[in-house]
């Protein structure tokens, strides 16, 4: 695990990382609490740098009075903002679902498409939301990386960058296609539970012996 790993090397690392995971995390999924491809839209766009805890949090009422892009596209951003007032940038999040439902009525008769080219070009749609849409409605196999994942990918090292764009395509050269969502969330929940940003715990860690980064 020096600087001089080999590729098959890190190849052989990063599979063991995932059987670690797979222990550790062997039902991770999506902490976002929704109903279709729909509702799950519409959390991650809120999820952005805020927690899942807080978009679960407030999207019953939202969805109990908006269940669908026809409802949300008749609303305004001011009508939506008490419902999500409590998450951050609600000002923002809430033009961006009106406008998103607007174009999902418009563009796709009000569903979301099974097309990662179409779901980013929603407004307050970013790859990685794309990546997390598209994974958990329709299967695509894809590796979301938010903050968690593109630490945890630095920390294994595995990516050296921070764009994330690239920590996903260093993510996808190492791990197998069928593992790419399963990976994506057990980084996430690892991320969160155990390797935080700032005080990660590696006494505790089933990854330390895989990784380069650990403290043990």
């Amino acid at each position: 695990m020096s600087v001089a790993e080999s590729p098959a090397a890190k190849l052989e690392r990063a599979r063991r990382v995932l059987a670690g995971l797979r222990q550790l995390y062997p039902d991770a999924r999506t902490e976002l609490e929704y109903e279709g491809p729909f509702e799950l839209l519409v959390a991650t766009i809120l999820s952005a740098q805020a927690t899942d805890r807080s978009v679960n949090a407030a999207t019953p009422a939202l969805f109990g009075r908006y269940p669908n892009a026809l409802a949300m596209a008749q609303a305004t951003p001011e009508d939506l903002e008490p419902y999500i007032r409590s998450i951050g940038l609600y000002r923002s999040k809430a033009k961006h679902l009106v406008r998103t439902a607007r174009v999902l009525l418009e563009q796709h008769g009000g569903a979301v498409p099974n097309d990662f080219g179409a779901v980013l070009k929603l407004p307050g749609v970013g790859r990685k939301t794309a990546n997390v849409v598209l994974s958990n409605a329709f299967g695509r196999a894809a590796i979301a990386v938010d903050t968690h994942v593109g630490r945890l990918a630095r920390r294994l090292e595995f990516s050296a960058h921070h764009d994330p764009d690239k920590v996903e395509k260093d993510l996808e050269a190492l791990l197998p296609q069928d593992a790419w969502v399963f990976a994506h969330h057990a980084l996430i929940l690892h991320g969160r539970r155990v390797c935080t940003a700032r005080n990660p715990d590696c006494a505790a860690c089933l990854l330390s012996p895989l990784c380069p980064s650990s403290r043990v």
